[in-house]
């Protein structure tokens, strides 16, 4: 096995002058001077005694320097730590608290606010959009590191922060074969080469932007037009010069307000693919109609990658998820007892393979509870195979909340919630939301006589919680809906507000 590292070394090698990063009225980066980048970044932090097994956190802006660092960790056999820009100083407590990196990464611009973070035991060095920050200056006058620390398929390379919809938050493990099975199934399913130019508008904090859209990038030698954040009508300018788009549900809803989404604007595309949360049949069957293309949905999680994925020759049915990736097996199993169930009936799905990771970080009894003794891992979601062969995703066994692509977990903004003077109790939901796929929304029981306003409750979590976590709508109420055992009755909560965002201009 060739980890990313070692197969990204493999294709700067060939593709040297080829341009790996295209940005809007910035110069390019070819793979020659991404490799150049790349072992500058590893000799740094060589020098900053970051040794295998070391953990690197990382909170900055998109940039391809950022993606250099990614690949440098890899190189001195490191694990790489993404965070979401989006997270707040609590968070980060937390994240650096668990994990104990050996170095903490930040935007130079809120260098201050994280300041008080360095002790012997953790460094802080920032790193900018612009290529600027400590650890550029360190990397600039760094002895470049050639050599790499081998690392075999079951060695650590990455922690990606998930979380429960009760409990803390938990740290996914994934390994070197992790990211290479996943990597070398997605490029060999969705015919990925050299000859792709990629927009790519994710961000590199998750699975879909750096594992799946980067790391297949790197690999096969494709160029990446590498934009900090998705506007439609600069995707659709770019389409003419460009092969693929990854994107997430949101992408499409978007690009189908314009009336430049054409036949004509996307001829030279040959792949859309959308994933992170689910796709509206109805936005699937329209941009069919606007494009005669047919989107790839297909399905994944931060502890397994890609798991499956409709094909690229043949049927891509609106509402499916498609059919497991090579090597990886599917299956779905009654909820109560765990005995896999025929075809056709909903279940809990799970799934096994070399995309699996290896458990959660410091929790042993959590990962042991999410495995079967046959190694199947229980997703927690819950879906049934048709007829067809194809997955289709039911719903969730837990109350996630998918806004935006972005996971967003009821019990953390509940409890930041209950902690609000005249809070008594709050229950958080998913709404069906235009823009957005599901809108967070927060249902509050005032305390006693106590006198809220929404608007103040939801700016009271500006600076507790991540934006995106951070609820569109409030309602205030006398009492939650509870059954005879005391417990919150959610789904009657979603089926009485479920048309609060209809009115929403996306």
């Amino acid at each position: 096995m060739q980890t990313i590292h070692e197969q990204f070394i493999q294709t700067a090698e060939l593709l040297e002058g080829k341009p790996l990063f295209q940005r809007p009225g910035k110069p390019d980066i070819s793979f020659a001077q991404m490799r150049d980048i790349v072992e500058r970044m590893a000799g740094a932090l060589t020098e900053m005694g970051v040794t295998p097994g070391d953990r690197v956190a990382v909170q900055v802006e998109k940039s391809p320097e950022a993606i250099a660092l990614y690949l440098a960790v890899l190189q001195v056999g490191g694990i790489f730590l993404p965070l979401n820009t989006a997270y707040t100083g609590p968070e980060i407590d937390y994240f650096v608290g668990d994990a104990s990196p050996r170095i903490f990464v930040c935007d130079p611009a809120v260098a201050a606010d994280h300041a008080h973070r360095a002790s012997d035991a953790l460094r802080v060095e920032t790193l900018g959009p612009d290529a600027d920050g400590t650890l550029m200056d360190a990397a600039r006058s760094a002895t470049p590191r050639e050599d790499r620390v081998e690392c075999g398929p079951s060695d650590r390379a990455a922690i990606l922060y998930t979380s429960g919809t009760t409990g803390r938050s938990k740290g996914a493990v994934l390994t070197h074969g992790n990211l290479t099975s996943n990597t070398e199934a997605l490029l060999e399913c969705w015919r990925f080469t050299a000859d792709d130019r990629l927009i790519h508008a994710l961000p590199i904090f998750h699975t879909h932007g750096l594992f799946v859209a980067a790391n297949m990038a790197l690999t096969a030698g494709a160029t990446m037009v590498f934009l900090t954040k998705f506007d439609p009508e600069q995707a659709i300018d770019l389409m003419d010069r460009a092969t693929v788009l990854m994107g997430v549900p949101t992408f499409y809803t978007r690009l189908l307000k314009s009336d430049r989404l054409t036949r004509e604007t996307t001829a030279n595309m040959r792949l859309f693919v959308s994933g992170s949360a689910p796709l509206l049949a109805e936005d699937h069957r329209a941009f069919e109609e606007r494009t005669g293309m047919k989107i790839l949905e297909r399905y994944g999680m931060t502890e397994t990658c890609m798991i499956a994925s409709n094909p690229y020759e043949g049927d891509r049915i609106p509402g499916a998820v498609g059919m497991a990736l090579p090597g990886i097996a599917i299956r779905v199993t009654d909820r109560e007892t765990g005995a896999p169930l025929p075809d056709g009936q909903i279940g809990l799905i799970e799934v096994k393979g070399p995309n699996v990771f290896e458990g959660y970080w410091n929790m042993p009894e959590k990962t042991a509870s999410e495995f079967r003794e046959d190694g199947f891992f229980i997703t927690g979601d819950l879906g049934l195979i048709g007829d067809d062969g194809y997955l289709r995703i039911s719903g969730r066994d837990k109350d996630l909340v998918i806004s935006g692509g972005y996971n967003v977990y009821p019990k953390e903004v509940e409890e930041a919630l209950d902690a609000l003077p005249g809070v008594l109790e709050s229950a958080v939901i998913g709404l069906p939301h235009p823009d957005l796929g599901e809108g967070v929304t927060a249902v509050v029981v005032p305390k006693g006589d106590a006198s809220l306003d929404p608007e103040a409750l939801r700016a009271a979590l500006s600076d507790k919680l991540a934006r995106f976590k951070q609820p569109k709508r409030v309602i205030l109420a006398d009492a939650l809906p509870r059954n005879v055992m005391g417990k919150v009755q959610k789904a009657e909560l979603r089926r009485n507000h479920a048309t609060l965002y209809a009115g929403v201009d996306a």
